[in-house]
């Protein structure tokens, strides 16, 4: 039974709360179980760092907030989350806004229109893979006077269903990327099929080898920044973890088992 539908045993049965108050309550027990949720995601990230012989510093956690309103996040906030995803770009200003002094990541596709609002709030754009963007991330950046960091997606698993540079033609979009100023790639991104956590490790151990391949292709300072490796969602983040992600992307485990990622 829900904790504010106890009875009294003095009034008859009825609820001992009034519609406010108990709706207060509820809200606080919901956003009470997300500062939870993400505390025992930490934990067992930090169990997984372990066993694959690293250190949790070494994994960013980010809770991606798509679904959840400012108030479940604000929850995440006080239990130490600090990266938070989302993948359209009028919730990600809206809650960057609400959250200044949190990281924002962009993990949804770029619709060019919306580019300097994804710049304007971005810390990390997990999603680059046409050089139309890139250029068109450059010019908004430029107009900020900031740097804007990105990772290019990769479709490592060929499948239609996903975006990505297809692997063979990464090497190209990251040369254009590397004549643009005001545009920094940080390293790579994926996402697996799902269903199979065996061929997910596959497309994550893929990934980590082309980014090495491509790092030493880079001169020291670009090679030095390209150390990012953004796999793993709530399925498949321990796979992702062994093969040496540094950003895992969770939200249902974090906010919600109703949660679609």
């Amino acid at each position: 039974m829900e904790p504010w539908r106890f009875a009294s045993r003095s009034n008859g049965g009825k609820p001992r709360l009034g519609a406010k108050r108990a709706a207060k309550v509820e809200r606080y027990v919901m956003v009470m179980g997300v500062a939870q949720r993400y505390l025992r995601v930490k934990e067992e990230l930090a169990l997984e760092c372990a066993r694959a012989g690293r250190s949790p510093e070494e994994v960013c956690l980010v809770a991606v907030s798509k679904t959840v309103d400012v108030d479940a996040v604000g929850q995440a906030v006080c239990a130490g989350g600090s990266d938070f995803g989302e993948n359209r770009p009028d919730e990600l200003v809206r809650k960057a806004e609400a959250f200044p002094n949190a990281n924002w990541h962009f993990i949804g596709n770029i619709q060019s229109r919306r580019i300097p609002d994804i710049v304007k709030s971005a810390h990390l754009v997990h999603s680059l893979f046409q050089e139309s963007h890139a250029r068109k991330i450059e010019a908004a950046a430029a107009k900020l006077g900031k740097v804007q960091d990105v990772l290019l997606e990769v479709n490592v698993s060929g499948e239609q269903s996903k975006s990505g540079v297809e692997p063979a033609c990464a090497s190209e979009l990251l040369s254009v990327c590397e004549s643009l100023p005001h545009v920094r790639v940080r390293g790579l991104m994926t996402m697996a099929p799902q269903g199979d956590l065996q061929v997910a490790r596959e497309v994550f151990e893929e990934l980590a080898y082309l980014k090495q391949a491509l790092r030493g292709k880079l001169d020291p300072q670009a090679a030095a920044a390209f150390d990012g490796l953004s796999m793993g969602m709530s399925e498949d983040w321990r796979e992702a973890v062994a093969a040496g992600a540094t950003i895992v992307r969770i939200g249902r485990a974090v906010f919600s088992d109703a949660f679609e990622e």
